[in-house]
């Protein structure tokens, strides 16, 4: 394949939608992609620009083969369309919110994938998660408690800070792809 899978990931509340969106121009005028993944969450989940299918829709595309990548994580099930493919054999990027849980599959599938890691502090991720609502209680300090245990020491990945200003995450997101940092 001609361009890079960039698989961004990180912990929910992390920034990974806004960082998405905040680079979304920029990526589009050369000529790269941002994907859109679809998830069994209602459309009107505010805070992820996500196409939302019930459980038996999102069965149904999985079955139709409509998927590249997909995966089950917090009580959902998340696609990646296999469009991608046909960007990458184009020799476009391809950005996607991906899931750490499924970096090993995804890399199985695309070697040559770049993959991005987004960190906060998890001061800053407790505020993010109360903030969008989301969540009871219970169910953000189990995710803050999944978050931790969820290291990737032994992975060759990317880190980005976006703990504090989203323009500088942004800019060290489209750097690493303007120099090709990961490949």
């Amino acid at each position: 394949m001609g361009g890079r899978l960039i698989y961004l990931m990180g912990a929910s509340g992390s920034g990974k939608d806004s960082l998405l969106e905040a680079v979304r121009e920029r990526v589009l005028v050369v000529g790269g992609r941002i994907v859109r993944r679809v998830v069994t969450r209602s459309p009107e989940a505010v805070g992820e620009d996500a196409l939302g299918v019930s459980l038996e829709r999102f069965e149904q595309l999985l079955a139709e083969g409509a998927f590249a990548l997909h995966w089950r994580a917090n009580g959902l099930a998340y696609g990646i369309p296999r469009q991608i493919d046909d960007w990458l054999v184009d020799g476009r990027d391809v950005l996607i919110n991906g899931s750490r849980s499924h970096l090993a599959e995804a890399r199985r599938r695309y070697p040559e994938l770049c993959a991005v890691l987004l960190t906060v502090e998890p001061q800053v991720l407790r505020q993010r998660l109360l903030a969008r609502g989301r969540e009871t209680i219970e169910e953000i300090e189990a995710r803050l408690a999944r978050n931790a245990r969820l290291p990737l020491d032994n992975e060759d990945c990317q880190r980005l800070d976006n703990s504090a200003s989203l323009a500088q995450t942004a800019e060290a997101l489209l750097q690493l792809i303007r120099k090709r940092a990961c490949a």
